[in-house]
Order: C-alpha cells, then sequence, then structure tokens
C-alpha cells in the first residue's frame, strides 16, 4: 500500500507544471454571513478538515446546506433548496467546470483534500465581482504558508477508516519566507464500498490523487503575483445513484495572479485555465448486458481584472471586467466493441461570457453602512456539433434532431444580456444587535446541461433526457432580513429570506416520459435561526434552517427541497484537546414532486449522533478521530439521488455510511 501511494505522489508531483493561489479577498465578509473556517492550530475545525472524505463534507454542518450524495464522492451542495448551476463554486477565484452531464463530478470535488481550504458560504450577494448570486455560493481561499521564524513549513497527515477500510495520506512542504515562497503538496485517499446501518453494502468505492505547485512572490512596493499549477486524478469512482461508474477523471489547473497598489486601493489581474477529461462506462465496475461509455471534457479559460479603492474612510467601492469561455463535448457510445455512437450528449457546446460590474459600500455613520452594486453579463452559447448524427440506418438522428422533436426548435443558438444587482444595509441600532437587509435582482443563463443535453434512447421515451435551447434565463429577486447580534460570550442570527423567480428553470418529465426543461415562475421562502454560546472551554450551538419551493404555474412543490434541518452541538475544548458532539436532525418531507422523476418519493426524519475529537501527542503531533452515526442508524438525505443499483432495483436513495470510526495522525513543523 505504501509503495502505491508514494509512487502515485511522486509521479503526480512530477507532472506538475505551474499555476497560481487565488487571491486574497478584497472585502471583508460581513459577520451575519455563514463561514466555515479551518485553523491552522489544533481544533474541532482542523480534526473535520483532516478526516473528511473531500472538503465540501464540512459544510454538512451547516443545516442550510444539504449534501445530495450519488457515491462515495462527488457530493452535491444544495443550498437553500437550490443546487447544480444555481450554486456557483470559487476555487481560489477561479471557476471550475464538471465534465459529467450527470454530474458525478461537481464543481466542489476539486477542493484540495491536502491543503483544506478555507470555505465561506454566500447566499446573499454581497458582492458581484465573481457574478451574481441565484441560489448560493461557494467560495474557497487556499491559506498562503506560514514561516513564523523558520525557512520551512509543511505537515505531513497519514489516516483511514473502518467502514469502507479507507485510506489517506497527504502532506505538503514549503520553503520561503511571507514574501516569497514554493510549496508542494499532494496526496492520495481511496476507500471500499461502505455499509449502511442495515449492513448492506452501497457503491462508493473510490480512488483519488492530487499534487499542487504553487508559488509566490512580493516586491518592496507591494506588486505580486503568484501561480498554480495542480493536477488531480480519480480512478474506478462508483456510484449506486448512478447507472454508470466512472473509471477516470483527470483535472488539470492552472492560475495566475497580478497585482500591486494603486491610488487608495489596489489592482488585481487573474487568468485561469482549467481542463476536465471525464469517462464513465457500465461495465468496468459492474456487470452489464448491454455496455455504454461516455467520453467527456471540459475546458474553461478566465481572466478577471479588478480595481478596489477606499478613497477616504467611509467609503470602497469597486470596477471590474471579466471574460471567461467554456467547452463542453460528451459522446455515448454503445454496440459489442463500442464503436457505435449512440449519442451526443454535449454537442460540443461552447459558452463565452463578458461581464462589467461596479459597486460602492458607503459608512453613513458608525452604526450604519449602505452598498450597492450593479452587474452586466452578455452570455452566448451554441452547439458546434448539433448536426453529428449518431445511431445507424432508420434510427440515426442527432441533437438538433432531438431539440426539434421535443421542442419544435430549430435554432440552436442562444444569447442573454443579463442585468443584475443589489443594495444592503447594515445597522447596528443597539451595542449587541444589528439589521441586516439585503435585497438583489440576479439572472442566470441556464447551463449547458439545461440547454443542450440530447440523451438519446429510441426504443425507452422514459430513457430519454433533452436539453432545451429556447429556455429563458432565470431571474431571481430576493430580499433577506437578518439580525445578528452577540453579547457575553451568545451569539445569534434569526433570518427570513424570499426569493421570487421568473423563468425558474425545471427539468420535469413530459407526458411521454421524457426528462425535459422548462421555464416557470416559483417562490422559494426560508427562515433561519441560530445560537450560540461559549466561554473558551465549553461551547455550544443550535442552528435551524427551513425552506419552502413553489411551482406558482401548477400550485405544487419544487422537487428537491430539504426538509426542516436543526443542527445541536456541544463543544469542549482546554489547552489543545478538543471533543465536539453533533447532533443532526431532519423533519419527515412529504412535498415532493413525483412526477419531475427527481423525487423518489417521501422520506422519513432521522436523527444522527457524531462524536469527534482532536488532541495533541507532542508540539508537532496531534491526532485526530470521529465516530460518525454513532448509533449505526440508517439514514439518507431527502435530497440524495435514487439508488440505481442494478442489484438493488427498488427505488430509494443512496444511504449514508452506518457507524464509522476515522482517524489520522498529523505531524507540523
Amino acid at each position: 500500500m505504501a509503495t502505491v501511494i508514494g509512487t502515485r505522489f511522486i509521479g503526480l508531483c512530477a507532472a506538475g507544471l505551474v499555476s497560481l493561489p487565488a487571491g486574497v479577498l478584497a472585502q471583508e465578509s460581513s459577520p451575519d454571513l455563514p463561514v466555515i473556517h479551518v485553523t491552522e492550530g489544533q481544533s474541532i475545525e482542523e480534526a473535520s478538515s483532516t478526516l473528511a472524505s473531500e472538503p465540501v463534507e464540512r459544510l454538512s454542518s451547516d443545516p442550510s446546506v444539504s449534501l445530495s450524495r450519488m457515491g462515495g464522492r462527488g457530493l452535491e451542495p444544495v443550498i437553500r433548496g437550490q443546487s447544480q448551476e444555481r450554486v456557483d463554486v470559487l476555487l481560489d477565484g477561479i471557476r471550475v467546470e464538471g465534465a459529467c452531464p450527470n454530474r458525478m463530478d461537481p464543481p466542489t470535488s476539486r477542493l484540495s483534500s491536502a491543503l483544506a481550504p478555507l470555505l465561506e458560504v454566500r447566499t446573499s450577494n454581497q458582492t458581484l465581482r465573481w457574478g451574481p448570486i441565484t441560489g448560493g455560493q461557494i467560495i474557497a481561499t487556499t491559506a498562503a504558508p506560514v514561516f513564523d521564524d523558520s525557512a520551512t513549513t509543511g505537515h505531513l497527515t497519514v489516516g483511514g477508516a473502518d467502514n469502507g477500510n479507507g485510506k489517506l495520506v497527504n502532506g505538503s512542504a514549503a520553503v520561503g519566507s511571507d514574501s516569497a515562497w514554493l510549496r508542494l503538496a499532494g496526496g492520495y485517499d481511496e476507500a471500499d464500498d461502505y455499509e449502511d446501518g442495515d449492513g448492506n453494502e452501497v457503491r462508493s468505492a473510490y480512488k483519488n490523487s492530487e499534487a499542487r505547485l504553487d508559488a509566490a512572490w512580493k516586491a518592496d512596493n507591494g506588486f505580486y503575483i503568484k501561480g498554480l499549477v495542480s493536477r488531480q486524478e480519480e480512478r474506478d469512482v462508483k456510484y449506486a445513484g448512478s447507472g454508470m461508474d466512472a473509471p477516470k477523471t483527470d483535472t488539470d489547473i492552472m492560475r495566475l495572479e497580478l497585482g500591486s497598489p494603486v491610488a487608495n486601493g489596489n489592482w488585481n489581474l487573474l487568468a485561469w485555465q482549467a481542463d476536465v477529461d471525464h469517462i464513465m462506462d457500465n461495465f468496468s465496475l459492474r456487470e452489464s448486458m448491454m455496455k455504454m461509455l461516455t467520453d467527456s471534457e471540459t475546458e474553461t479559460r478566465g481572466l478577471r481584472l479588478t480595481l478596489d479603492q477606499s478613497p477616504d474612510a467611509r467609503t470602497d467601492w469597486a470596477i471590474g471586467a471579466d471574460v471567461e469561455t467554456n467547452n463542453s463535448h460528451a459522446e455515448r457510445f454503445g454496440g459489442a466493441n463500442l464503436d457505435m455512437l449512440t449519442s451526443v450528449l454535449w454537442p460540443d457546446v461552447d459558452r463565452d461570457r463578458f461581464g462589467l460590474f461596479a459597486e460602492r459600500f458607503y459608512r453613513v455613520t458608525p452604526a450604519l453602512k449602505l452598498g450597492g452594486g450593479v452587474r452586466y453579463d452578455r452570455v452566448e452559447m451554441s452547439a458546434g456539433a448539433a448536426d453529428q448524427v449518431f445511431g445507424s440506418g432508420m434510427m440515426a438522428m442527432s441533437a438538433a434532431d432531438a431539440y426539434e422533436a421535443i421542442y419544435g426548435t430549430t435554432n440552436t443558438d442562444a444569447s442573454d444580456d443579463n442585468f443584475s444587482g443589489f443594495v444592503s444595509s447594515d445597522w447596528r441600532f443597539s451595542p449587541i444587535q444589528s439589521l441586516v437587509v439585503t435585497a438583489s435582482h440576479s439572472v442566470r443563463s441556464p447551463g449547458v446541461t439545461e440547454r443542450y443535453i440530447a440523451s438519446w434512447n429510441n426504443m425507452d421515451p422514459a430513457r430519454r433526457w433533452v436539453g432545451n435551447p429556447s429556455l429563458d434565463p432565470e431571474t431571481h429577486r430576493k430580499v433577506e432580513v437578518a439580525m445578528p447580534g452577540q453579547s457575553n460570550g451568545w451569539h445569534w442570527r434569526p433570518a427570513v429570506w424570499v426569493d421570487q423567480v421568473d423563468d425558474f428553470v425545471l427539468r420535469t418529465r413530459n407526458v411521454d416520459q421524457v426528462s425535459v426543461y422548462r421555464n416557470i415562475d416559483a417562490r422559494l421562502m426560508g427562515v433561519e435561526a441560530q445560537l450560540g454560546w461559549s466561554n473558551g472551554t465549553w461551547s455550544t450551538n443550535s442552528s435551524l434552517a427551513s425552506v419552502r419551493g413553489e411551482n406558482r404555474d401548477e400550485n405544487k412543490p419544487l422537487p428537491q427541497i430539504p426538509p426542516v434541518q436543526f443542527i445541536q452541538t456541544l463543544g469542549w475544548q482546554h489547552m489543545g484537546h478538543g471533543v465536539e458532539l453533533e447532533w443532526v436532525l431532519a423533519r419527515r418531507q412529504d412535498r415532493v414532486d413525483l412526477e419531475s422523476g427527481q423525487d423518489p418519493g417521501t422520506s422519513p426524519g432521522y436523527g444522527v449522533l457524531n462524536l469527534s475529537g482532536s488532541h495533541p501527542l507532542a508540539d508537532y503531533l496531534s491526532i485526530s478521530w470521529a465516530v460518525d452515526n454513532l448509533f449505526d442508524n440508517t439514514w439518507a438525505p431527502h435530497v440524495s439521488r435514487a439508488n440505481t443499483d442494478p442489484f438493488n432495483p427498488e427505488a430509494v436513495r443512496v444511504n449514508e455510511p452506518g457507524r464509522t470510526l476515522r482517524a489520522a495522525l498529523t505531524a507540523r513543523w
């Protein structure tokens, strides 16, 4: 095992080139935003980042975030009942798209496990520099190495889990100083199929390896340059929630960032490239009578220029422009020798976007801050291979034929002019209490899959999945009111919000049971509450989230809306030692849309206890441990995929792991 891990780690490191780490956020996060920090000291947060199978798993501690499971990897975040294209994921400021039409590899699966990033969840527009927020935004920021008085720093972690026989090793080594440094990091982790609470095996095995090289240099006058290059390889990833598995996914990222002070602020230029190659099939890792293989890839290029200024102590403003291009192509093959093209799932889709933004924040009085911004995006999409023929004989057709057959449209080009904006206010009306109000108008163009997926089956209409090139952009008009406060060790944050959506893109089924997309009017609304206390040694936190989604055209629920969720934690920390007990509760979800094909059915409520801890063993050595699902319950989040394992044909959600013991040793220097 050690030989395999070492060989793969060295090979990946050698494959690395140069790119760069994202820049520091130009504006501080508002205190009312839910933020998950990963610290370098001994803490429960560090234990969580060390032991998570993928970093996005840490977001499960926020009840407004649900994670949709399809297998052992590729957890899809659902923020306030919205997911996939409605949740932007930015890795150190760059956008990385998945290469699987069935979202086996959502953007969050690209987060580094070797250098666990700080994760910030944004649910309201506080800035438009990365685009408008429709459902939510996940901002992942990788911390720079901290050298203190040494010229080197780094870490090495070795760990494992009993359920699924998981193994992991990762590490980093950096040399330099705060003004110039070079860092190499990488890791390898794998697991077999885990068992749920009933002892049933769930298809969830995977192998994942990564390597990254990043560097930074800062001159005495403040000019800086940062670069990063990374490669990630996923192998033999099984999915209970899909009819296929993923034997191979490769991701290559390069990033370059420049900036320096100017006038009363600074400018920043960021360029990036992200390429993802993905193969999925139904025979490499399972038995199949009729072989199918899909080969897909996506390429993303981006450039962003921003200027931030603070002309006085009361004013901050920023302007910027960005351009982004994306190409996605996916083909599915079948036949005895896999030599028959059966569908062009993504017909060489080009998506080009150009954006401009401007925003300003002004402190009217010491207790009142106002802000606002506007943004324009021009989005153009086209399908270069829409006329490529697949199938044979009288059953031969193209993606363009599929669009015309289902929607009657012959135009496969789309162009959108999207105008977005927001206004916000933060009023501290007492020494311990604030009132934060945000109103926004956010426009989202439909994604590549929503407009152009063309999965065709000549024999069974229920196995057809066809995008709609004539979809209109979504328009979200959202208002959120929150009242964060803190006093004497207590902190709290009640909030209410409503999101009125015109032209919501709904995936559903037509009368022939074909999976289709259409625009509807929808409304989502919710309440959230958080109450916590800490005296430095003991801490407790209670969090509640509830969301309701309505299809206003048909007066019925939206699909894939999570139920009421509640999380209670009790923690203890002393002299570097930490222990935390977490109780996760979810109500039964009866409000479903069975006609859409996205909800397998209603879901029962559940309650799960998790216990975790972190302890220093020596000056540079610590142990982290966790017992998940302490009482070995059988449960699944409402939003998880339907189980399509051929050996378990019953349409049930993919269950979470049963009781799992995880542990890891970490050395830092």
